[in-house]
């Protein structure tokens, strides 16, 4: 049996570009692996989603329960790890709690998985194509 594998080839004449531009610290590893973590659940995951995108960039967990076949506390608790994980900020008005993304924390999700060089002004990962053979 052989295994048929697209060779990745540097486009530029310079070859591997790093991903990264510093490696990461310790306490920053330690937040990012945290918001990894919460938002390796997929409904964690539609739920940051779903928030991020509400139209006044707010939403409680009556404006997104009808999105899922959960209960209200299953959304709850799941908003809780979203928010303990640093990705969510919340306010409490009346009966409801209100959630929106930490812009912040969106950042520095980017920043790491971002593997584009901000320098090349296009949207090409670090001068990488792949190949097919």
């Amino acid at each position: 049996m052989s295994k048929h594998t697209a060779p990745i080839v540097a486009s530029d004449s310079e070859c591997c570009s790093p991903l990264v531009r510093e490696p990461l610290t310790t306490d920053w590893a330690g937040d990012l692996a945290r918001m990894f973590k919460a938002l390796g659940d997929p409904v964690r995951l539609r739920l940051l989603s779903l928030v991020a995108s509400h139209e006044s960039g707010e939403a409680c967990v009556c404006d997104i329960s009808g999105s899922f076949d959960l209960s209200q506390p299953t959304i709850s608790h799941h908003l809780k790890v979203l928010r303990e994980a640093g990705l969510l900020d919340c306010e409490r008005r009346g009966t409801w709690v209100y959630y929106w993304v930490i812009p912040a924390a969106l950042q520095q999700l980017s920043s790491v998985l971002a593997a584009t060089d901000p320098t090349a002004g296009d949207a090409n990962p670090v001068g990488v194509a792949l190949v097919s053979a």
